[in-house]
């Protein structure tokens, strides 16, 4: 663990002495240029779950509703106003005037179809979650839509307002989800003018941005993101000055980067949460898992408390598979597993593994977390294989029950409601790794209660269930440290979106 940190210091303090002078072509070409780690899958945000993909969404199309990033307040972004008509069905009454980047008109249709379209479930939206709910959208008049919810779903507006982009209506119907991806289309304040698959994507300032918009029309011309797998090289480029921004920067290297005198590097809490899953399924790969005293062993092998300290750099401990923040979060009266190398040895022993045992665990970032979770387990018997891979391939695997401990983040697609974090990965869906049918009615019955306080109870008691079997191990929330030039004028969320149409140029 300490080898790994002390060589990501050590490269990145030699990078710092060789980077002398860097020459910041961003501002003088009115161009951000932009790193990032993780390609999208599909530029389509309903066949997306990168969180590039996420941030594209926030930047090219615009959403029913605008929830505020800081105050939380809803305020009307598509809709000019809304009203709830009973307990499932809200009505929003439209904006006029506004136009799609290909120039066509947005109106009732446009909602209409995206969200039956994307609803459906033979349409197949990777989304799944953030759809699912939805049983209608009918149209009342060319400026008024109904949403209808198949039950009771007291975080609609939060979905509305975050994960749910509205499409053109005639070109969505022509070019579909494949066409979106090739050439897409929105009302947002910046359009895509180029998307090479795998390796960039170049926006444009959109000058028909609809002004009562409550976000304000883009002031930097244009924003070209690159997709750079390897953290050395994106340190590289940010600063020999080849890109103006980089962010989920390691803590050890952001802090070496503060030196630089051309950078500025700022940090801050994220709703996104970080833990460990065992598939615990039948035919799962490690067929260890299904003992509750191994899967507790392994809570009780990892020293949580000092990765946090030393590698995550912030953050908060969790003590259950949600965002604090989050509506119908709790870790009240869940059990806390301490980090006790001594009882988690006991433990595999009387499993009926004295001497540890083999197993594969799959992550997509964090490697060094990953890595240092490895180290840990490797010291009380068991020997984690790393499979560390793009985020779509371990998802295809672990959905293909190829997998056996994996190394999630989440960060609930902007959702601050629970409905978004645990019923994921606990809810039945595909990424369930347990199939607990206790806990997952117990999260059918949050999703759907209206009653705040009832809501949480439900919440609560399959948490407590979870922590209780050992199905996860909770880790941390995730700080976010960006590295930028100090030409960058821009502002860190919790929500992990780098707010483009907000940035400008010292």
């Amino acid at each position: 663990m300490q080898g790994v940190l002390k060589f990501a210091v050590a490269a990145t303090a030699a990078a710092v002495v060789v980077a002398s002078a860097p020459a910041w072509a961003g501002k003088k070409t009115d161009t951000l240029e932009m790193a990032y780690d993780q390609a999208p899958e599909n530029v389509d945000v309903y066949y997306n779950n990168v969180r590039i993909g996420v941030i594209l969404g926030q930047t090219v199309w615009d959403t029913l509703l605008y929830r505020d990033p800081v105050t939380h307040e809803y305020k009307g972004q598509l809709a000019k106003s809304w009203k709830q008509v009973d307990d499932r069905t809200l009505e929003f009454e439209l904006r006029q005037g506004v136009k799609f980047q290909n120039g066509e008109d947005f109106d009732a249709d446009s909602v209409v179809y995206t969200l039956n379209y994307v609803a459906d479930p033979a349409n197949k939206a990777v989304t799944q979650e953030n759809v699912r709910w939805i049983q209608k959208v009918e149209k009342v008049d060319k400026y008024k839509v109904r949403v209808i919810s198949k039950e009771p779903f007291p975080a609609a507006k939060d979905y509305l307002a975050t994960t749910l982009p509205i499409y053109p209506a005639k070109y969505y119907k022509e070019v579909g989800p494949k066409g979106m991806n090739a050439k897409p289309v929105g009302s947002g304040p910046y359009k895509v003018v180029e998307n090479i698959p795998g390796k960039s994507i170049t926006l444009e300032k959109f000058d028909g941005y609809f002004k009562d918009s409550p976000r304000p029309a883009a002031k930097i011309s244009k924003v070209r993101i690159r997709f750079i797998p390897d953290g050395q090289t994106r340190m590289a480029e940010v600063m020999s000055g080849g890109e103006d921004l980089i962010m989920n920067v390691p803590k050890d290297q952001a802090e070496k980067l503060q030196a630089v005198p051309d950078l500025q590097v700022v940090s801050g809490n994220t709703m996104r949460i970080v833990f460990l899953q065992m598939n615990t399924r039948d035919g799962t790969p490690a067929p260890q898992l299904k003992d509750v005293r191994v899967r507790k062993a392994i809570e009780h092998a990892i020293d949580r408390e000092s990765i946090l300290k030393n590698i995550v750099g912030g953050g908060e401990l969790l003590s259950t598979i949600c965002t604090p923040s989050q509506v119908g979060c709790t870790h009240e009266g869940v059990p806390v597993y301490k980090y006790d190398p001594a009882l988690a040895k006991k433990l595999l022993a009387e499993a009926g593994y004295p001497n540890g045992f083999e197993i594969p665990i799959h992550a997509y970032r964090e490697r060094d977390q990953t890595e240092a979770i490895i180290n840990y387990l490797q010291a009380v018997g068991i020997r984690a294989k790393l499979n560390f891979m793009q985020y779509a391939a371990m998802r295809d695997q672990e959905r293909a029950n190829k997998a056996a401990l994996v190394h999630w983040t989440w960060g609930s697609n902007l959702v601050n409601d629970a409905s978004a974090s645990t019923p994921v990965y606990f809810g039945g869906g595909a990424d369930d790794l347990s199939h607990d049918p206790q806990v997952k009615e117990l999260l059918d019955k949050g999703d759907h209660t209206v009653d705040t306080k009832a809501r949480t109870e439900y919440y609560r008691k399959a948490l407590e269930i979870i922590a209780e079997k050992a199905y996860a191990v909770p880790l941390w929330t995730l700080p976010v440290y960006y590295v930028a030039s100090k030409d960058l004028k821009f502002r860190a969320y919790s929500d992990e979106v780098p707010r483009f149409w907000e940035m400008s140029w010292k």
